[in-house]
């Protein structure tokens, strides 16, 4: 009969110890805005939307996506990447990056912009950045943005000094801005090779001055590029710069077939994601979109985030020009150096390389 009371005195004073406890407990703290306010490690969470080419594309969004892996392990943040295989996915991927709570969502690639524009327009209180295309002006939306005529530049003076044939090819996927920069400054480059030493090599694919040329009409059709590549082969090209995704896969192909001639990645160093390839690969042009990507997120993680537009470009290593790889031994002597030298001039701002379809 005694017990019953022996045991409800401590539940009883654990009682009243747990009601002190709480009344001296502070109060919650109001939820920061997402936009603005920092978080640290695991309590921010930045996304990926791909664009239509998917994760796997060995190229783009590849890229993006070891960014975002990146800055997980280096910054200790939770990532979620949302794959799109058409852009119909755009919109309900962004709606699932809100409903997963994501602090930061990038999209990749211009043909985001319009389901990245009307999400940020719905959600101003959560951060945006879109990797390649700078029409989206509001607050919370960075444009992540590439001067990719620089290093195109580049390469197409190399193009023309390595040429045994004395013609060199382009094409496009389709005609974007983005696109047409790597053809702008490509196009440059030859005729400053050309300048420089006198010579007449001959660009096939596309004209600067009329805004005009060669494109497969697709990103992911793999024998589109191998076509389009045919075609310039056919034609005495002997390098050929594809500025098409995944096509660069259609234009080894075709390079293997042919038995002859080189060929220039874009985005990424296309010998990395590709070694299959590796005795094609002349060079690439890159976007150092992984270190870019890894910026955006800290700075949105330590509450620094604005939409100021991240332009990459020679100066602050954001573009530039991949190693040659299997290739180095084959260039031309001095070849090496002139396109060393050149790249310091272009990015002390001694040699502008200018385009109507620049980010600027």
């Amino acid at each position: 009969m005694t017990a019953r009371p022996t045991a409800r005195r401590p539940l009883a004073l654990a009682a009243l110890v747990a009601l002190a406890l709480a009344a001296c407990a502070a109060p919650p703290a109001p939820e920061p805005d997402a936009a603005t306010a920092g978080t640290s490690g695991r309590d921010y969470t930045a996304c990926m939307v791909s664009d239509f080419g998917g994760l796997d594309d060995k190229g783009f969004n590849q890229a993006v996506r070891d960014g975002m892996r990146t800055a997980e392990q280096e910054l200790g943040v939770r990532t979620l990447t949302l794959e799109s295989n058409s852009e119909t996915d755009y919109a309900p991927n962004l709606e699932q990056a809100y409903q997963q709570g994501c602090d930061l969502t990038v999209t990749v690639g211009f043909s985001t912009a319009d389901a990245a524009r009307t999400a940020a327009e719905r959600y101003p209180d959560r951060s945006f950045a879109i990797v390649d295309d700078s029409s989206i002006d509001l607050p919370n939306v960075k444009p992540v943005v590439y001067d990719t005529a620089q290093a195109a530049f580049l390469a197409g003076y190399l193009a023309a000094g390595y040429s045994r044939t004395g013609v060199v090819g382009v094409y496009g996927g389709q005609p974007f801005p983005p696109v047409m920069l790597f053809l702008d400054g490509f196009a440059d480059g030859v005729a400053h090779y050309n300048e420089v030493h006198g010579t007449d090599v001959r660009l096939l694919g596309w004209d600067k001055a009329s805004q005009t040329g060669t494109f497969s009409g697709t990103f992911d059709d793999i024998a589109a590029g191998k076509s389009v590549t045919r075609n310039l082969l056919d034609q005495g090209a002997d390098v050929v710069m594809p500025v098409a995704g995944s096509l660069y896969q259609g234009t080894a192909e075709a390079l293997r077939d042919a038995g002859r001639g080189v060929l220039i990645g874009v985005d990424n160093d296309t010998y990395a994601i590709a070694p299959q390839y590796g005795d094609l690969i002349l060079s690439s042009v890159m976007k150092q979109m992984g270190d870019a990507i890894v910026s955006v997120v800290d700075e949105g993680s330590q509450g620094r985030f604005d939409a100021t537009p991240y332009v990459g470009d020679l100066a602050n290593a954001g573009v530039d020009l991949a190693p040659y790889h299997d290739l180095a031994d084959t260039l031309p002597d001095g070849l090496a150096d002139e396109v060393a030298a050149l790249r310091q001039q272009v990015a002390d701002g001694e040699i502008v390389v200018e385009s109507v379809n620049s980010p600027r």
